[in-house]
């Protein structure tokens, strides 16, 4: 309600349900939504705007929204030329999703969806079959929400997710927990001195701890872990996301920043977009994400570049 009350000129919240809509939606334009649980703001309802999403789904803190909230949102967001969802890997999001999109099929509004699962930290984790779905997710919303701006059909908007997020890879790292308010405690505790690489947007374990080192150690460490991923090989383009967890200051994000773009330019990437902020946080966690998406189609890079009216982008 507050952030509903606060932005009111771009988004409302839709009565009697937990989610936030555009104002203007477009007739005939593939709607575009997202969603998961509370506690990762602004992602989703901050990206919900003219250029990227019609309608975000706000489930209770780090819980799946559930199907009969989706499913308004779907309704929502119908303009008369379908609903696309871009779904988090995890099993809750996925299971009420498609109960969603069965139900909606029901009422006769045709919807497709994509998985996000860019985390490239564990294979299987805590709410996850495979790898997790976290920052990256806000370039899909982007690219997506700029091809159905463009007019483009939920076929064309399907076959353009399912080339983009494969070329999606992100890894994090945590110094300190996130206190779900229900538990009142830390999810993990960490020293003092110490951090843990890979964690999860929802304090899900990662795959290595260690003690406190520089910012330009663990950006070698994560832009390692990621350069492996991608096979990356000097020349290539790429587009660069640094996303704060929810406690660390931007004055550390650019330290972090500045390291990785040295380690980028020493391995010969061309980083042909760059983005840093809070963007899909875990409430107070104390860290950060890096994400890189290969640039293999120039109008991706469109995509990304083309202004947006949003409360967060």
């Amino acid at each position: 309600d507050g952030l509903a009350y606060v932005h009111n000129d771009l988004v409302h919240r839709v009565e009697g349900f937990d989610i936030i809509a555009r104002n203007e939606q477009v007739a005939g334009q593939v709607g575009l939504i997202s969603g998961g649980g509370s506690g990762h703001e602004p992602a989703h309802a901050g990206f919900v705007g003219d250029g990227m999403l019609s309608a975000a789904i706000a489930g209770a803190v780090f819980t799946s929204p559930t199907p009969d909230q989706i499913l308004e949102a779907i309704k929502e967001a119908d303009q008369g030329a379908g609903v696309f969802m871009v779904v988090k890997n995890y099993s809750g999001d996925i299971m009420n999703f498609e109960m969603a999109q069965e139900l909606a099929e029901m009422e006769g509004i045709e919807v497709a969806s994509v998985v996000v699962d860019d985390d490239i930290a564990v294979e299987n984790s805590l709410y996850t079959q495979g790898r997790r779905g976290v920052a990256g997710t806000i370039f899909v919303h982007k690219i997506l929400g700029h091809a159905a701006r463009e007019g483009k059909s939920l076929a064309e908007i399907k076959d353009l997710a399912d080339k983009i997020v494969p070329n999606i890879h992100t890894i994090g790292l945590a110094l300190s927990g996130a206190t779900v308010p229900e538990v009142g405690k830390p999810g993990f505790v960490l020293a003092e001195d110490e951090i843990e690489y890979g964690i999860g947007i929802h304090g899900e374990p990662g795959y290595r701890k260690e003690s406190m080192q520089p910012s330009r150690q663990l950006a070698e460490e994560l832009t390692g872990k990621l350069f492996e991923a991608f096979e990356a090989k000097a020349g290539e383009r790429y587009a660069l996301l640094i996303n704060g967890m929810g406690a660390t200051p931007l004055m550390e994000q650019y330290v972090f920043a500045n390291d990785v773009a040295s380690i980028l330019g020493e391995v010969g990437l061309e980083v042909a977009y760059k983005k840093l902020g809070n963007y899909m946080t875990s409430i107070d966690m104390a860290g950060l994400s890096l994400t890189l998406m290969k640039i293999e189609n120039d109008a991706w890079l469109e995509a990304l570049e083309s202004p947006v009216k949003t409360i967060a982008w």
